[in-house]
């Protein structure tokens, strides 16, 4: 529980357990509970080496920041970070400030699929109930002061707090019924934003899936059931609505429109435009004009 864990003190623990003798995918390699005061403190996800891990770290007392993929948050107490390895952040203490959490580094197979499906579902900072807190800080404080740890406590213990997060992420949460007005998670509203500025470049799904920090599939999966179409659909419906906006508001050439909306030729958006809209983008033009 938290207050034994706090009551236990500041500490730190590597560990250094003999190899499984089967594979085990969810374990720790590190935990502890530390305080930074008035000292440099800052850690840049992608200056830590290759070969991915997690970290989650829980609040207690103080203040941490965390800048993730350009989005800045406040870690204060009872907030809990998770972030993987290599990934654009970087979390600090700010200069002069106090920061107090406990954390454990976490690595393997299934660790990384369960942090993945958590990040996608409530992004790098969570705020817990109470409950989730002591299950969190019991996994913990068992890394940390165990001495009969083994690689199957250890690997338990390391479940047993990625599942706290887990249970705060997911427990009781109805999956919302699919509408355009529910408001997106960063990561997607990221990649919308992406896409709208960069309508003239190639963009493929493995690119914005780059832009959203999450793997093809994930972000296939979690872009469809927020926005009811893949991306690749999404991206051909607004590059449409810009052709329909610059036909009706410029004069330009449909060379010209071509290539300010990702086309290769005149004759291949010409082709695309008349199968969604019925018409050729001249004809197009041509009757709305008539109609205005």
């Amino acid at each position: 529980m938290l207050s034994d864990l706090l009551a236990h003190g500041h500490d730190i623990r590597i560990l250094s357990l003999p190899k499984a003798a089967a594979p085990l995918h969810c374990m720790a390699s590190s935990a502890g509970y530390e305080q930074r005061r008035g000292e440099v403190y800052s850690w840049d996800g992608l200056k830590r080496g290759t070969a991915p891990f997690l970290v989650l770290q829980h609040t207690t007392f103080g203040e941490g920041r965390l800048d993730y993929a350009g989005q800045l948050y406040r870690l204060t107490p009872g907030q809990t970070m998770l972030v993987t390895m290599p990934h654009e952040h970087r979390y600090w203490l700010e200069r002069g400030g106090h920061w107090e959490y406990f954390w454990a580094v976490l690595h393997g197979r299934e660790a990384l699929r369960l942090a993945r499906e958590i990040l996608e579902a409530a992004g790098p900072v969570l705020t817990l109930a109470p409950a989730l807190i002591d299950r969190l800080a019991a996994s913990c404080q068992s890394l940390i002061t165990n001495p009969a740890l083994t690689p199957g406590t250890a690997s338990t213990a390391a479940y047993a707090a990625l599942l706290a997060l887990h249970d705060g992420a997911f427990a009781s949460r109805e999956a919302p019924p699919a509408s355009a007005h529910a408001p997106l998670p960063p990561t997607l509203t990221r990649v919308t934003e992406f896409i709208a500025a960069n309508l003239a470049l190639p963009l493929p799904v493995d690119r914005l899936a780059a832009v959203a920090h999450l793997s093809r599939a994930h972000f296939v999966r979690q872009f469809t059931q927020a926005l009811g179409q893949p991306p690749s659909d999404y991206v051909l419906s607004r590059r449409l609505e810009r052709i329909e906006r610059l036909l009706l508001a410029t004069e330009l050439k449909v060379a010209e429109i071509a290539k300010a909306t990702g086309f290769n030729d005149a004759n291949y958006l010409a082709k695309t435009f008349r199968r969604h809209r019925g018409l050729a983008p001249l004809e197009f033009r041509a009757t709305r004009a008539e109609a205005i």
